[in-house]
């Protein structure tokens, strides 16, 4: 493969890429909590940008409960433990409700919808969803990983003395695994991040601190939806 097509190969990823709403989405969220960051509360450029970032966000989320709301109806892999069941179900209600009344959160910002407390109120209640989803998430990824763990060790008993780095089952068992475990990381910084956006611990959950953990849950995002690259063809 030639440089230009290799370079043209690349610039179709970062086309693909951006085209996802969620992609910008994500990139639009490290803007704003890395300006919250910055920002740590204060008056100012940083502040502004927060602020602004996260009512043009809620545009790129319209209409997405629909996407939870059809993860809460359909059904789940056979062989699921039914408490991971109940957990990923409660997960998909908790933000599907969470996204729902965010639409309202932006008809009130945005000027449309004219009751300032009730829309003050409708935002903390989406707020507590989301951490509850977040919540369900994280028991989710643990169990998941537990249920991961198990089954590597299985097969780990069942193949010989370094087979598994070239069984294609183990290895996909293990790119599982990691891609779980960046998800569990990924939830529980979300915890932290809706602590601070409700002000449960303001003494400990700054807004410096929130920012922190929601730039890089917001990279992590990111790096999730990256496409995978496409292995070139030799002639």
């Amino acid at each position: 493969m030639s440089t230009l097509d290799a370079t043209r190969a690349e610039l179709a990823l970062v086309v693909l890429y951006l085209n996802k709403a969620e992609a910008r989405d994500k990139i639009c969220r490290a803007i704003q909590y890395g300006s919250k960051f910055l920002s740590d509360g204060q008056a100012g450029t940083a502040q502004n940008v927060d602020k602004s970032t996260s009512l043009a966000r809620k545009v790129f989320r319209l209409f997405k409960f629909v996407n939870d709301l059809h993860g809460l109806i359909s059904p789940v892999p056979q062989g699921t433990p039914l408490p991971l069941v109940l957990l990923g179900k409660s997960k998909n209600a908790l933000l599907s409700t969470f996204l729902f009344l965010d639409q309202i959160v932006w008809l009130g910002r945005s000027g449309i919808y004219k009751n300032k407390e009730r829309v003050e109120l409708i935002g903390r209640i989406s707020l507590f969803c989301w951490m509850g989803s977040s919540i369900c998430t994280t028991l989710v990824e643990v169990g998941e990983l537990g249920r991961l763990s198990a089954s590597m060790k299985k097969l780990e008993k069942e193949l010989k003395e370094g087979e598994k780095n070239h069984n294609e089952q183990y290895r996909a068992k293990l790119k599982k695994s990691n891609e779980r475990s960046l998800a569990l990381v990924k939830s529980a910084m979300d915890i932290v991040v809706a602590v601070g956006l409700l002000q449960l611990a303001p003494k400990k959950v700054t807004p410096r601190v929130t920012g922190g953990f929601g730039f890089v849950s917001s990279l992590i995002s990111c790096y999730q939806l990256l496409p995978s690259p496409q292995k070139s063809k030799t002639t």
